[in-house]
């Protein structure tokens, strides 16, 4: 048996244990719910609990490695965004309007797990339908962050950041529309990776704007987010996104030299009030990178960074007051009945089923497509998306990799920005232009600052890379991680 905790251990470290037969996964699964049992009440991380089910996968799981057919996820406790169809387990999307909903089907993500030997211990809490930066938007109630209990954990899956960070999951997927995985990664201490746009499914992710969501992993290593992409990408026929290219391989070559990579640091993702901690700690991490043997090139510019929130602000609402429209109390989910007409019913339905957060950017999203407007708002929109992705292109023909921070702020305190819109959204300033260009990007940690009350809050970098070419951003990230001992940190619960 292992010296720590079983619940401390990575996914790597886990599946490693269990294919010498050292644990078994039914060990695993027990562990990992009895610390949900210990820790849960105070963070909030889950939606729905499986432990029926996550035993009998565990069994199963248990099974299969006896007869050698083990992957490296078999049999390695695992959580699921609540955002991700499951068959037979409850999907709500952290709202009212999808409270009694449960799926008649697996996402193409979990089909995919199921087929690696998939846990799951249950559907994490987020931002109603992932519109939000700090987990606080989520109709069943806010998420806390492991680290302080006072703090967001980052949003919108900051159930999945929560539960990896607490040592409730060795793993979780989340999704990803603006930095919904990489920001609470960075303000959990844990590692967050958003796949090219195209590389994973969106098969069964319920929707928020289709042009910008992508699923991926959160993880206790580089190593550990690297095998969940990997079992998760490929290409899928019920996407029409879906990029028809061959799964990579990258967990196995891995390695810790980071000679002739070529490492740009795109200046204005440095904004004004960015706090001093997250600067000093991602130039610390950059300058580690140049100590690897990489070629830094410190004055990379790229001038539309500045419009990307303005961007982000009518392209998402607008395929957002889109996709929701389908909630209107007919099919599934919550439906008011009181009213005196079909229509009246329809309107209270949208009324009670949807959160402030959703509301308002529904109607951003009306308002941006709404003749008259289209062309001065929509459409100008997209013609500045196409010139960020264009400045990237340039900025990628001289390096193989970008790095950023993550979040300008560490983990705020609970409630802190609920009351002011546009500072919550500012949040996201280093995360969204990724997503608009459709570019995978990693966080890990990279340092942590001390707050005045003395509690340690951790900070992450962030790693970019040219559309499909993760291998370069893992090789930086692992290189990057092995020669620091940031993801070695544990909340102290």
């Amino acid at each position: 048996m292992p010296s720590e905790p079983l619940h401390r251990l990575t996914l790597s470290e886990a599946a490693d244990l269990l294919h010498r037969r050292e644990v078994s996964s039914v060990d695993l699964t027990r562990a990992a719910f009895a610390r949900i049992a210990e820790v849960e009440g105070s963070i909030h991380a889950f939606l729905t609990l499986t432990e029926d089910l996550a035993l009998e996968q565990a069994r199963e799981a248990d099974a299969r490695i006896g007869r050698g057919e083990a992957t490296p996820l078999t049999g390695v406790p695992g959580a699921i965004k609540d955002v991700i169809c499951t068959k037979g387990v409850r999907t709500t999307c952290g709202s009212r309007i999808l409270e009694p909903y449960v799926p008649p089907y697996d996402a193409a993500v979990i089909t995919l797990l199921k087929e690696a030997g998939l846990v799951m211990v249950g559907k994490t809490n987020m931002d109603e339908f992932a519109m939000g930066s700090s987990g606080e938007n989520s109709a069943y109630g806010p998420t806390r962050n492991p680290w302080a209990l006072d703090r967001v954990p980052g949003g919108s899956s900051s159930g999945s950041a929560a539960a990896v960070a607490a040592g409730m999951a060795h793993y979780a997927l989340g999704s990803d529309t603006g930095g919904s995985i990489r920001q609470p990664a960075a303000l959990c201490g844990v590692v967050g990776f958003k796949p090219t746009y195209g590389r994973v499914s969106r098969y069964g992710l319920v929707a928020f704007a289709s042009s910008l969501d992508q699923i991926g992993p959160l993880t206790r290593s580089v190593r550990d987010a690297a095998l969940v992409f990997e079992a998760i990408s490929g290409y899928d026929a019920r996407d029409s996104t879906s990029a028809p290219l061959e799964t990579p391989r990258i967990a196995d070559s891995l390695k810790v030299d980071l000679r002739g990579l070529r490492v740009g640091v795109p200046q204005e993702f440095f904004v004004e009030g960015m706090v001093d901690s997250v600067r000093s700690s991602v130039e610390a991490a950059i300058q580690q990178m140049e100590a690897l043997g990489a070629e830094v090139d410190w004055e990379v510019s790229l001038p539309s960074t500045a419009h990307a929130l303005a961007v982000y602000y009518i392209i998402a609402p607008s395929e957002a007051s889109a996709n929701l429209a389908r909630y209107d109390g007919v099919k599934y989910g919550f439906s008011y009945h009181e009213g005196e007409s079909m229509w009246e019913n329809m309107e209270k339905t949208r009324q009670h089923g949807f959160g402030d957060e959703v509301k308002r950017r529904i109607m951003l999203g009306t308002y941006a497509l709404s003749a008259g407007y289209y062309d001065a708002y929509y459409l100008k929109a997209q013609k500045v998306r196409t010139l960020i992705r264009r400045e990237f292109d340039a900025a990628f023909q001289t390096h193989d990799i970008l790095v950023t921070p993550v979040s300008p702020t560490p983990a705020f305190h609970l409630g802190a920005k609920l009351d002011d819109p546009l500072q919550m959204y500012l949040s996201d300033i280093c995360t969204i232009p990724v997503n608009i260009a459709g570019l995978p990007g990693i966080s890990l940690p990279c340092g942590m600052m001390e707050a005045p009350d003395g509690t340690r809050l951790p900070i992450g970098v962030q790693i970019l890379a040219r559309p499909f070419d993760e291998a370069s951003l893992f090789r930086a990230a692992y290189a990057y991680e092995q020669a620091t001992d940031w993801h070695h940190q544990f909340p102290p619960l």
